[in-house]
C-alpha cells in the first residue's frame, strides 16, 4: 500500500531508536516470565521443605533484581519508541506545512481550511499512535505471547496449555468484523471531526458579520447540528469498543475458568506441583494482556490507518504552478511588462473567459492604471502577473521572457503587491511591515510607514512599532491595514509594484500625499495601480479599462 511505504521513509529515518526501544521491550517481556517461575520454585520448595531461608532471600533477591531491571527496560523503551513516535509526527507535520505552502490557489479554493486544521491535530496524533503505541503493544503482544506458552508448556504442563487456551483462539475470529467495522466508523468520526472545525473556524473569522446581522442564534443552532453528528460518529466508535471489551473479558474469563478446574484437578492428582499451578495462574494472567491488546492493536491500527490515508491524500495533491522545463536563469528583473492577446478563465468556471484579448505594454519605470467594473477581471490580471494562476504560454512577457520561463522564487521577489484583502498577521506592526524583507533596519521600516502615512498612527498606538495587532490585523482599521501593507510593499522596494484597489479605504488628502510618495520613490520602477476613483488613476503614463 502507498500509504504503508508514505510513512515508512519516516520509520527509516528513526531506525536506531526503534531498534533500541524494541531491544529493550523484548527485555522486559523476557525477565518479566521467571517472575511466575521463581514464585513456583519458592512454593515448591517450602512445601517439600527442601528450601531454607537462605534459598527463599536467594530467590527473593533475584525477584527484586529483575524488578528493578524491568523498570530500567521499560523506562527505555518508552524514552525511545515514544520519542521516535514524537519525532516522526514532528516530520510528516513539518512537510505537510511545507508541501501546502507549495499549493497553488485552486487548492485552496476547493478545499476548507477547518478540514486542512484537522490533519494537523486529530489525524496526526492517530498516525503518531500508529508508528508508535500500535508498534509497542503488537509487539510486546506477540512476544509476550510466545514467551509465556513457552514457559507454561515446559514450564508447567503442554496439555494444560494447550486446552486453556481454545478459548483465545475465538478472538481471531472477532477481531476480523472488529478492525473492518473500526476503520470506516473511524473514518466517518474524522470528518465530522473536519466539519465541525471548520464550523468554528468559519464562525470565529465572521463573528462581526454574525453580530452585525443578529444572527447567532442560527449559528448555534446550525452549530448544534454539526456538534451532534460530531457526537453521534464517536458515539458510533465507542459503541462498537464497548462492545468487543466485554465479549473479550468474556473469553479471557473462560480461560481462567479452565485453568482453575482443570488445573486444580491436575495440582490435586499430582500430575503439576502446587508451585506449577500458582505459576499456571500468574501466566494466564500474563496472557490477559496480549489478548487484551489484540483489540487494543486492532482500533489503533483502523483509526492510524483511515488518519493516514486521509494525510497521504494532502501529499497525493501537485501543485500546478511549479518552474516549467524552460525556466531561465535570472535574479534581477528591470520591470518591463508586456500582456499579447491575453484570455484567461478560471480553472473551474467552465471555459467563461474573465479577460479576453487583453494588449498592453508597459515600459520598465512607467505606470499602468487599470479600471473597470466589478467583476471585469482587475484582480485576475494581478493574479496572473504573479503567477498565482497560468495563462496561456506567451501571453505575459516580463523583461522580454515568457512569465513561464522565470523562476517562481525570483518572479516573486522582484514584485511587490498589495492585495485587495489587506491581510495582517497577530504580530508586533514592525514584524507586519518588515514581513518580505529580513534584518531591515527600523529606521528604514519607519521610512516605509511615512511614504505609506501610516507613521504618525502607529507612534499613536499604545507599544508604537511594537504594537500587536488583532488576528488578520482586527485591532486598527480598515484604512490602517491598508496602509500597512501598503508599506510592506514599499519597503520590499521591487521593481515591479502592484496595487490591487489599496487606498478604497483611505480618505482623498493622505490618498493624494501617498500617490505623491509613490510618484518620488517608484521613480525608474514599474507601478501598477488597480483603482476605481478616477484620482488615483489620473497621473498615471498609461490607463487600462476593462
Amino acid at each position: 500500500m502507498q500509504e504503508i511505504k508514505f510513512i515508512a521513509k519516516y520509520v527509516k529515518r528513526h531506525w536506531l531508536q526503534y531498534l533500541l526501544g524494541i531491544a529493550a521491550l523484548f527485555a522486559v517481556d523476557l525477565v518479566n516470565t521467571y517472575i511466575p517461575q521463581f514464585t513456583g520454585n519458592i512454593t515448591d520448595g517450602l512445601n517439600a521443605g527442601t528450601l531454607d531461608m537462605a534459598g527463599v532471600l536467594s530467590l527473593v533477591g533475584k525477584i527484586l533484581l529483575m524488578g528493578g531491571l524491568i523498570a530500567i527496560g521499560r523506562f527505555g523503551w518508552r524514552f525511545f519508541l515514544f520519542g521516535a513516535a514524537r519525532s516522526i509526527e514532528r516530520d510528516v507535520r513539518n512537510d505537510m506545512f511545507g508541501h501546502l505552502e507549495k499549493m497553488s490557489m485552486r487548492y485552496y479554493n476547493t478545499h476548507k481550511t477547518g478540514d486542512l486544521m484537522a490533519h494537523f491535530t486529530n489525524d496526526l496524533m492517530s498516525v503518531r499512535m500508529l508508528v508508535g503505541m500500535t508498534v509497542i503493544t503488537t509487539f510486546d503482544a506477540s512476544v509476550m505471547l510466545v514467551l509465556v506458552l513457552f514457559k507454561m508448556i515446559t514450564y508447567v504442563n503442554a496439555q494444560l496449555t494447550l486446552i486453556a487456551i481454545i478459548p483465545l483462539i475465538l478472538i481471531i475470529f472477532g477481531d476480523l468484523f472488529y478492525g473492518k467495522a473500526m476503520h470506516k466508523r473511524f473514518l466517518a468520526k474524522q470528518e465530522a471531526f473536519s466539519e465541525l472545525t471548520d464550523q468554528v473556524q468559519e464562525a470565529v473569522s465572521g463573528i462581526r458579520v454574525i453580530k452585525a446581522f443578529v444572527q447567532e442564534r442560527k449559528e448555534l443552532y446550525a452549530f448544534a447540528k454539526t456538534n451532534l453528528n460530531n457526537k453521534d460518529k464517536n458515539m458510533a466508535v465507542v459503541r462498537l469498543r464497548a462492545l468487543f471489551m466485554p465479549i473479550l473479558d468474556l473469553i479471557i474469563g473462560a480461560s481462567l475458568l479452565i485453568t482453575l478446574l482443570l488445573g486444580g484437578y491436575l495440582a490435586i492428582n499430582g500430575t503439576i506441583t502446587v508451585g506449577q499451578f500458582i505459576a499456571f495462574n500468574s501466566y494466564i494472567g500474563m496472557l490477559v494482556w496480549p489478548m487484551m491488546a489484540v483489540g487494543e492493536c486492532i482500533t489503533s491500527i483502523s483509526q492510524g490507518m483511515a488518519s493516514l490515508r486521509r494525510i497521504f491524500r494532502i501529499f497525493c495533491e501537485k501543485p500546478e504552478i511549479v518552474d516549467g522545463e524552460k525556466v531561465q536563469d535570472v535574479q534581477e528583473m528591470k520591470g518591463e511588462v508586456e500582456i499579447k492577446n491575453l484570455t484567461f478563465a478560471y480553472p473551474d468556471a467552465e471555459k467563461v473567459n474573465v479577460l479576453k484579448d487583453i494588449s498592453v505594454h508597459i515600459p520598465a519605470g512607467t505606470s499602468l492604471a487599470v479600471m473597470g467594473r466589478t467583476g471585469s477581471g482587475k484582480t485576475t490580471l494581478a493574479n496572473l502577473l504573479l503567477r498565482l494562476y497560468d495563462c496561456e504560454e506567451g501571453a505575459i512577457l516580463l523583461d522580454g521572457m515568457p512569465i513561464r520561463e522565470i523562476p517562481l522564487q525570483v518572479l516573486r521577489q522582484n514584485i511587490a503587491y498589495v492585495p485587495q484583502d489587506n491581510f495582517l498577521f497577530s504580530d508586533t506592526i514592525e514584524n507586519n511591515i518588515a514581513f518580505g524583507v529580513e534584518n531591515m533596519p527600523l529606521e528604514q521600516i519607519e521610512q516605509a510607514a511615512k511614504d505609506a502615512c501610516i507613521h504618525d498612527n502607529i507612534l499613536d498606538f499604545p507599544e508604537g512599532y511594537q504594537t500587536v495587532v488583532g488576528e488578520r490585523g482586527a485591532t486598527i482599521s480598515g484604512g490602517q491595514k491598508q496602509r500597512s501593507s501598503i508599506a510592506r510593499a514599499l519597503l520590499k522596494d521591487a521593481p515591479i509594484l502592484i496595487l490591487d484597489d489599496a487606498l478604497s479605504a483611505v480618505d482623498t488628502d493622505t490618498e493624494e500625499k501617498i500617490l505623491k510618495n509613490l510618484k518620488e520613490n517608484r521613480k525608474g520602477k514599474t507601478t501598477i495601480l488597480i483603482a476605481h476613483r478616477i484620482s488615483t488613476l489620473q497621473q498615471a503614463d498609461q490607463i487600462l479599462v476593462l
